[in-house]
């Protein structure tokens, strides 16, 4: 568990381009295509309550100019709402994350178009990034079935958004029901070249992974 954890982080630190999946097995980490100087989301292992606050502090300042920003969500939510739980503010990445008790499941990052049906249609593309044919692992293989029945079916299973907007529209947004966070990049950040790793609903206390030892559903 702990290498697999330790490959979830370095591709988590990923440019949020590409779509990726992380996990030990599934798909080689791929190789960011610039430097990235920024970064969205939490540091590996920190304290949920030091992240959140680090992000509230990067909503203050008074520029009308337009930032990058991680929108959290306090609970996975369907393709369809995403659109409207930001309030039509610009998304470009949606991190998907179907939760399964007890067993480990990798974050999916999906970098979408404008335009709402772009965004509610990213489930359908994160169920198709899940190919297992190159692994041999039986457990690893059912998890993803199981991931991509979910995603195909339409779960509230997003979980973060990475959007665009003005500091004024992303301070309103963090007080939006249903919103757990947000955290602006500086406005100077460079499109499709800055890390993102994601927050996860149920990372209530640290950024570190839950168990892997549950049996995996059959759906």
């Amino acid at each position: 568990m702990r290498e697999r954890w330790r490959i979830a982080g370095f591709v988590g630190a990923a440019v949020v381009f590409v779509v990726f999946i992380v996990v030990l097995g599934w798909a080689e980490p791929p190789r960011a295509s610039v430097v990235a100087t920024d970064r969205l989301g939490p540091d590996s292992g920190e304290r949920v309550a030091d992240y959140l606050a680090r992000a509230r502090v990067s909503l203050q300042g008074g520029d009308a100019d337009e930032h990058w920003a991680l929108v959290t969500f306090t609970t996975g939510v369907a393709p369809d709402d995403l659109p409207k739980s930001v309030a039509g503010l610009r998304i470009s990445n949606v991190v998907y994350h179907v939760p399964i008790d007890r067993v480990y499941t990798p974050p999916i990052t999906v970098p979408v178009p404008a335009g709402d049906a772009a965004a509610i249609g990213s489930a359908r593309a994160a169920a198709g990034a899940l190919n297992t044919s190159q692994t041999t692992d039986d457990r690893t293989r059912r998890i993803a079935a199981v991931m991509a029945a979910r995603l195909q079916a339409g779960c509230p299973c997003a979980v973060d958004l990475v959007v665009r907007g003005r500091l004024d529209q992303l301070r309103a947004l963090s007080t939006r029901p249903g919103i757990r966070s947000v955290e602006a990049l500086p406005p100077d950040a460079a499109a499709d070249a800055f890390a993102l790793l994601p927050l996860l609903p149920e990372q209530t206390d640290a950024v570190v992974p839950g168990p892997d030892d549950g049996p995996v559903p059959d759906r």
